[in-house]
This record gives C-alpha cells, sequence and structure tokens, in this order.
C-alpha cells in the first residue's frame, strides 16, 4: 500500500477503485474508532491496513483467503475487521448520507430530479440487490440457500436521483423504480 500511494496513484484507484484523496479523508474521519491499543502479547493494526482491507473487500468482491495473501494479514482477522470498519463508516456518515424525505415536498424534489437527471417521471426512487455470499447458518436447512447453488443474504438499497442512498436492508425480492 505504501508503495502505491507514493509512487503509482492510478494503481492504488484500480487496486481500491478509490482515488487516494478519498481514502485519505475516510481514514481521518473514521481511523480514530477503528483504532486499536497495541498489546503486550501483539502490535494493534494500523487503521489505514484496515480500511485497505475493507475498500478492497468491497470493491473487488474477493474472498477473506485470497485477500490474506493481498494484505498478509490472517482471514479470520479479517473477517473481524471488515464489519467493524463498515460499522464505522456507516456510524460516521449516516448522519449526513442515510438521510430519507420525511416531507413530500422533498419526495417531489426527489421525483423532479429523477425526470430531469433521468427522464423517469414519478419515480423517487431506484433500488436493487446483490447476494451476499455466506457460511450456512447453523440449523437453517435450505433457508439461505440460492439457485445458483451457495449459501446468501440479498443486500437492498435504495437511492435517489443523484445515486445518493436512502435506505439500505436485508430483503429478498425484485429490482425496481418505484413511483409516486
Amino acid at each position: 500500500m505504501a508503495e502505491l500511494r507514493m509512487e503509482d496513484q492510478a494503481s492504488f484507484f484500480n487496486f481500491l477503485r478509490m482515488l487516494l484523496e478519498m481514502f485519505d479523508e475516510l481514514l481521518v474521519r473514521i481511523g480514530p474508532r477503528i483504532q486499536k491499543q497495541d498489546t503486550r502479547y501483539r502490535e494493534a493494526l494500523e487503521p489505514e491496513l484496515k480500511l485497505a482491507v475493507t475498500i478492497r473487500y468491497l470493491a473487488s468482491s474477493d474472498k477473506y483467503p485470497s485477500l490474506q495473501y493481498d494484505f498478509r494479514v490472517a482471514r479470520n482477522t479479517i473477517s473481524l475487521l471488515v464489519p467493524e470498519v463498515c460499522q464505522a463508516i456507516v456510524e460516521e456518515h449516516k448522519e449526513e448520507v442515510i438521510l430519507c424525505p420525511t416531507m413530500p415536498e422533498e419526495w417531489h424534489a426527489i421525483a423532479e430530479d429523477f425526470l430531469r437527471k433521468w427522464n423517469v417521471p414519478h419515480a423517487f426512487g431506484a433500488i436493487d440487490g446483490k447476494h451476499v455470499a455466506i457460511r450456512c447458518p447453523p440449523n437453517s436447512g435450505s433457508l439461505h440457500h440460492t439457485y445458483k447453488g451457495f449459501f446468501s443474504v440479498v443486500l437492498m438499497a435504495l437511492v435517489d436521483a443523484m445515486l445518493t442512498t436512502c435506505h439500505f436492508e436485508r430483503y429478498a425480492g425484485p429490482s425496481c423504480v418505484l413511483s409516486l
């Protein structure tokens, strides 16, 4: 990461799918939330490494065993730090990014944006989902088993015309555009 940061910012972007400036801004904002203290037994992982592992995971959908070789961090450690960093990102940004309109005027403004930007009248959101692979939960039978032959939960996201996330949740349903 240090070499990419210093010598080749284009490769940094290719690897993390994020500009160096954006990465640094995110690191400044969530770094204190994900910083751990060193102990007598081991040194804590640096927040920059934790964030890089998480961003690479989210950008590439690489599996933990693959990431352990990219970053030289054990996969069981990665399995703990990815949710921790994701939670820190959500907590840091939820007040300014994950906002839902509450007044009818706000919803109508979003519908106007959809018409102006995407030529879709009467829409106030676009929703899509992704199967997120998981290990088979104990005693779940075929509850989380997909037709593609793996276990997953479905992550749904709802965005406005500017592709700002309004709401997301685990859900099983079709992709569609929501209309007024």
